[in-house]
């Protein structure tokens, strides 16, 4: 099963916008996984999830800003039963 969450083309700042919400949620949900009950191990993999997560925004914002135009989005999420 796939979910399409975004496609489409979008000015610089909305793209920027629309994809900071995105790692943001994800980057709250690594925080609210390891202020629950985790084990040592869970929580240094999510905080090493999260710093992925940031620089991989830092490094996205920073090629959005040197850009002019439109920018294609295209986000999918796969899923299959295990």
């Amino acid at each position: 099963m796939n979910i399409q969450l975004i496609n489409g083309e979008f000015s610089c700042n909305d793209a920027l916008q629309l994809v900071t919400q995105m790692v943001h949620a994800k980057i709250r949900y690594h925080e609210s996984k390891i202020a629950l009950d985790s084990t040592e191990e869970d929580i240094k993999y999510r905080e090493s999830r999260i710093k992925g997560l940031q620089k991989e925004l830092f490094e996205f914002r920073n090629l959005v800003m040197s850009k002019s135009g439109n920018i294609k989005l295209d986000a999918v999420i796969s899923a299959r039963l295990m």
